[in-house]
């Protein structure tokens, strides 16, 4: 049985060359890139002949369906370019492979953030549906958050070995991904007729906080656990401000001051 490591990458020169060398074992290495103005694409065809420019943005779910169809191989396995397959998970991915069972497999996913290893605050083990045999299994098509959908209830099973996650390089990456992530759920949300209040933003990000640094156990993870439960906070009232200013605001007039 064959593997496809399949990435969505744009702009991903910094991380690129680490991830694709913990993947060289693979049969195929897939990448779509998003219309990258670094040296991503030329690092990727360093390791494949299979680089596709896809540069319309139709979200996250899209470019996932998008790099799934350019797949030859039996199994694939979706992986970021950010994150990196240690040896242990490289052995346990191979294993299930010549297994060759129609399953659904999850990764525990270890990551790097602030400066250390997050191993609470209910990011970790973080488990992710990654590995799954091609055309049983497959993500659907939304802007964010997409998720692998599993039409035949395929079984899911664990895989053992860390995904290494390098997920923020500073605060401003974050705070940049945040608030992408935060307009694309809230154009989504209003897409669909929902509507935004700033006191669900209150509650929601008080909850998040409360159940991220006490519920989950991240004032383990020291002045780091802190600073996540707080931003996570932060994001999760963006996303829902976002939504309410989409929603319950109205532009300005046709004769204000400068129009």
């Amino acid at each position: 049985m064959s593997l496809a490591a399949v990435l969505i990458v744009k702009n991903e020169e910094a991380h690129l060359r680490a991830c694709l060398e913990t993947l060289s074992w693979a049969d195929e290495i897939v990448v779509v890139d998003a219309g990258s103005v670094d040296a991503t694409r030329d690092i990727a065809r360093a390791f494949t002949d299979k680089v596709v420019v896809e540069d319309d943005w139709q979200g996250f779910g899209v470019q996932r369906q998008r790099a799934e169809a350019l797949v030859e191989s039996h199994w694939i396995l979706m992986i970021d370019a950010d994150e990196r397959v240690t040896p242990e998970l490289r052995d346990s991915i191979s294993a299930a492979v010549a297994l060759n069972q129609p399953a659904i497999y999850t990764l525990p996913r270890l990551s790097w953030c602030f400066g250390a290893f997050i191993r609470h605050s209910g990011w970790y083990p973080d488990r992710v549906a990654r590995l799954y045999p091609r055309q049983r299994a497959g993500y659907n098509a939304s802007l964010v958050h997409e998720k692998l959908e599993n039409p035949e209830r395929l079984t899911v099973k664990p895989l053992q070995g860390d995904l290494l996650h390098f997920t923020y390089r500073d605060l401003r990456h974050y705070l940049e991904k945040s608030a992408h992530y935060a307009q694309a759920w809230a154009e989504q949300r209003a897409a669909r007729g929902k509507r935004g209040s700033l006191a669900a933003g209150i509650g929601h990000g008080i909850g998040c906080f409360l159940r991220m640094y006490l519920f989950k156990a991240g004032f383990l993870d020291g002045r780091q656990g802190l600073l996540l439960a707080l931003l996570s906070a932060h994001s999760t009232f963006a996303k829902y401000a976002d939504l309410w200013v989409r929603t319950r605001t109205s532009p300005p007039p046709d004769d204000a001051p400068g129009r």
